[in-house]
């Protein structure tokens, strides 16, 4: 899996002239599932971004992670992850297919709704607009292919 985490004061996605999901403070994550992840992966990721440590304390170190500041969680499917960059149009079989990709987006989701946590989203396959107001700007790439 691929997931751009972005700290934000507040995000939305909108479908069709509609507000599908929106978060104030917490994470805008863009997750992109590849053709080899399972569920372990999308529970492992949902767990490293669930946990990261990205807001800042008292002392204006990035040392809280979502919980400690109430925050929630925007999750967009975000196929072009995947994007083969090798020629000036991009490819994208390297993401995996939707009866793959749906199931782990929405375990993804779930797991991180079981923490406690409020997960709004956008649709899968949909053609979306994304908005948020970057904090910081943060913004943190995770690959589950590259780190274990």
């Amino acid at each position: 899996m691929r997931a751009v985490v972005t700290r934000v004061h507040h995000a939305s996605v909108t479908i069709d002239g509609k507000i599908n999901g929106q978060i104030g403070e917490g994470f805008l994550v863009l997750l992109g599932v590849g053709p080899n992840d399972t569920a372990e992966t999308a529970d492992k990721l949902a767990d490293k971004i669930c946990n990261l440590r990205i807001f800042e304390d008292e002392n204006e170190k990035m040392n809280r992670n979502l919980e400690q500041v109430g925050g929630s969680l925007l999750v967009v499917s975000q196929f072009t992850l995947y994007a083969d960059t090798s020629s000036r149009r991009p490819g994208f079989t390297g993401a995996a297919k939707p009866d793959v990709a749906i199931p782990l987006y929405e375990r993804f989701m779930a797991h991180c709704r079981e923490r406690g946590f409020t997960v709004e989203h956008g649709e899968f396959g949909a053609k979306m607009e994304v908005e948020s107001l970057n904090h910081g700007p943060v913004t943190i790439l995770f690959d589950t292919e590259q780190t274990k």
